[in-house]
């Protein structure tokens, strides 16, 4: 159990990442201070000394539509927060998602963005955001490169959990892309664990935070069908995207890794 002595503030506790780790620090015993978007502005008027805290709030699938609410949640409102008097503790939940154009995944390699491309409107706000949090003075506050996240209640915006709601509606899916499209996931079980103990333990500025192994839609398929629903794949192409393999060696070193996603349901 993560020590006792001081609560957890977590940043935006109303989402789905946030709201699973409030649940799971009370389970645990632990004092948390949640907080959501009807509590964010008190919270940050206040001067109070804080404990660890965590930055759970972004956007994700609608950020092509929102680029400047991206910019505000990554970047913005991150800025105030980081302004905030009392902050000695703080972890920002960023995405493994910035190492998309590059063939290096270690947590100090060169990344490449294009600002015309608009899916790395995404990427630039997380990366800068990161260095608002790097480039501070305070050794306690953090980076965690969050990879994709499985877990009960999965957003219908992700790939999985879009599955996962066509299975429950009929019972049968079918999958969109090539079956050789593979990615890194990682359970919200390690997640929740993880970042608690990265926050207060961790002995490095920056963390990759997934399972290390790369999971094919044949295998998501395969698992998937193992549960009992029936799955097709829409193309026989081949061509299908396979991002690099996530390096977790320095998040593995300290802690105990996170264990196979696919071994849960979720149905």
């Amino acid at each position: 159990m993560v020590g006792t002595t001081v609560p957890i503030t977590v940043l935006g506790a109303g989402g789905w990442i946030g709201a699973a780790l409030v649940l799971d620090l009370q389970r645990q015993g632990r004092e948390v201070q949640p907080v959501d978007r009807t509590s964010l502005q008190a919270w940050l008027a206040g001067k109070e000394p804080q404990g660890p805290v965590i930055y759970a709030i972004g956007l994700t699938a609608d950020f092509r539509k929102r680029p400047h609410a991206t910019a505000e949640a990554h970047v913005g409102l991150l800025s105030r927060v980081l302004q905030r008097p009392g902050l000695e503790q703080f972890l920002l939940l960023s995405s493994t998602r910035v190492y998309g154009r590059s063939a290096e995944t270690y947590e100090t390699a060169p990344l490449t963005c294009l600002s015309s491309d608009p899916s790395d409107v995404y990427n630039l706000s997380k990366l800068l955001g990161e260095a608002l949090v790097m480039q501070d003075p305070r050794p306690g506050l953090k980076v965690v490169r969050l990879s994709n996240v499985l877990g009960r209640g999965q957003p219908v915006s992700t790939f999985v959990g879009a599955l996962l709601e066509e299975a429950r509606a009929a019972g049968a899916v079918t999958i969109q892309q090539p079956g050789n499209t593979a990615k890194d996931y990682v359970a919200m079980a390690d997640v929740v664990r993880l970042l608690p103990l990265i926050a207060i333990q961790g002995s490095h500025r920056i963390y990759n935070l997934g399972s290390g192994r790369n999971t094919s839609h044949v295998e998501v398929a395969a698992w998937l069908e193992r549960e009992g629903v029936s799955v097709s794949f829409a193309t026989n192409s081949s061509s299908g995207l396979s991002f690099p393999q996530l390096s977790i060696a320095r998040l593995s070193q300290e802690f105990a890794p996170p264990e196979d996603p696919f071994r849960q349901t979720y149905l």
